[in-house]
């Protein structure tokens, strides 16, 4: 089974790209699902439910989010309404939406996680650590293996939480998603999870984190509050392709991915 998880999709641009280009790329690397973190897809940032419906029309099966998603209301109710959107998990049970759920894909049942950090965000939200033993032991025999998001600021609590859940439990993917820049370390942990610290991001390579140049810079010389607007032009999809073996969906492959406009 060959999953492509893509970066952090930026605004109205990004999912543009998306709706051109993905059937393309999934047919011509034969991908069988997609997991996309989608919580800049709206103008501005968050989500909403128009970028959503895009999102999902494009050909991803599962989007994942963050700390931004609660920044458009009318998500709200959509979160509770579908099983292939998710927001991080570690919020409070009251919170609209699930944290995860097990999805069919090709008749194997893949149980999508998304966590959120908790270093440098101070939301005092519950440990990703402990929110993701809840999850397994509710969930210990109804899947075959587990994809997870960490959205999260610092490296060494994505690695960290990643190796935890690779030396416990049954995990074939591991990525993390909010810095918007792709890191260079893909590997398969040492219990057969495939892990990159940072997909990257679905945005302008000639940019700040997909912002404006200008706009960032700005800021930087003026200490002044700046409108953030997301760059449009020379768009491109960070991410990785992993290979999940059907035998004992482990993964056997992983490669950092980078599609230009097709």
């Amino acid at each position: 089974m060959n999953i492509l998880a893509v970066g952090d999709v930026i605004g109205t641009a990004g999912v543009a790209f998306l709706k051109k280009n993905l059937w393309n790329i999934r047919r011509e690397n034969n991908i069988d699902c997609v997991v996309a973190n989608g919580e800049n897809s709206a103008g501005g940032n968050g989500i909403d439910v128009k970028s959503a419906n895009s999102i999902i029309e494009s050909g991803v099966d599962v989007i994942t989010t963050g700390n931004h998603v609660w920044h458009r209301k009318d998500i709200y109710d959509y979160l509770d309404s579908k099983n292939n959107i998710l927001r991080p998990a570690n919020y409070p049970a009251s919170c609209p939406g699930s944290g995860y759920n097990i999805i069919n894909i090709l008749g194997y049942k893949i149980l999508f996680i998304n966590l959120l950090g908790n270093v440098f965000f101070d939301l005092g939200l519950e440990s990703p650590f402990e929110t993701a033993d809840k999850i397994f032991a509710r969930e210990k025999d109804n899947f075959d293996f587990a994809v997870i998001d960490i959205h999260a600021e610092a490296t060494g609590e994505k690695v960290a939480l990643a190796k935890y859940i690779d030396a416990n439990y049954k995990a074939g993917l591991i990525f993390g998603t909010h810095t918007h820049i792709q890191t260079a370390d893909e590997q398969i942990l040492k219990n057969g999870a495939g892990y990159i610290t940072d997909l990257g991001m679905t945005g302008a390579f000639d940019s700040v984190l997909g912002v404006k140049n200008e706009l960032i810079i700005k800021k930087y010389l003026t200490k002044m509050p700046v409108k953030f607007e997301a760059c449009e032009e020379n768009i491109e999809l960070w991410g990785v392709i992993a290979k999940i073996s059907e035998s004992d969906f482990k993964c056997v492959e992983i490669k950092r991915v980078r599609f230009t406009g097709l």
